[in-house]
């Protein structure tokens, strides 16, 4: 779903934080069918790496109800009606298993980011890659993790360019936190900066 382009970005930033020794696991927050996710697996697996974790973080029951009086960015947002977005957490496991990539490496986080990400037994990240659509997902994503995303390490955002909710939390968060890092784009909706402070 998320294209070539992106997959091939999301390949050279997992090579480029394998080379340069950037310490931390992979993590995708909102990961559907599983696919982004079983391609980080495969990439470590690739060049044999054993020592990183590949963290799958969704609710998989859809997107949850907009929250606007906390979010007043999600007011309208219909994201939580489409059905097909809910993938049962089976469905995801069976697809590592179609390419022989569930193993101890891959870590599995249901329920809502929410609850869910502040309290995940995750010590540093060194590629966070952020699906989560809404407001509320993104901002309650980057407000856990992005603190444990080493320095040298990368933050993919899939929906920047085709979600305004989620640019928004994007931007109000690099807004509260002086993030300067430079956002570059990968394609019509993905982008991602290096962190490097």
């Amino acid at each position: 779903m998320i294209g070539r382009r992106r997959l091939d970005h999301l390949q050279v930033v997992i090579e480029d934080v394998l080379h340069t020794d950037v310490r931390g696991d992979l993590l995708e927050a909102g990961t559907w069918r599983g696919g982004a996710a079983i391609f980080m697996r495969a990439v470590l697996a690739a060049y044999g790496d054993r020592q990183r974790s590949v963290w799958v973080a969704d609710s998989f029951q859809g997107l949850p109800r907009p929250d606007p009086e906390r979010y007043p960015a999600e007011k309208g947002d219909r994201h939580w009606i489409f059905t097909n977005l809910a993938v049962p957490i089976e469905e995801v496991r069976q697809n590592f298993e179609r390419y022989d990539l569930l193993d101890e490496q891959v870590h599995f986080l249901p329920g809502w980011f929410r609850d869910t990400l502040h309290k995940a037994p995750i010590e540093r990240l060194s590629v966070l890659r952020l699906d989560g659509d809404m407001y509320g997902s993104t901002m309650e994503t980057l407000e856990s993790l992005y603190q444990k995303v080493s320095v040298g390490g990368y933050v993919v955002v899939d929906d920047y360019g085709a979600v305004p909710a989620c640019r928004a939390a994007v931007d109000d968060f690099r807004a509260a936190y002086s993030i300067t890092e430079r956002m570059e784009e990968i394609d019509w909706t993905g982008v991602f900066w290096k962190r490097v402070r």
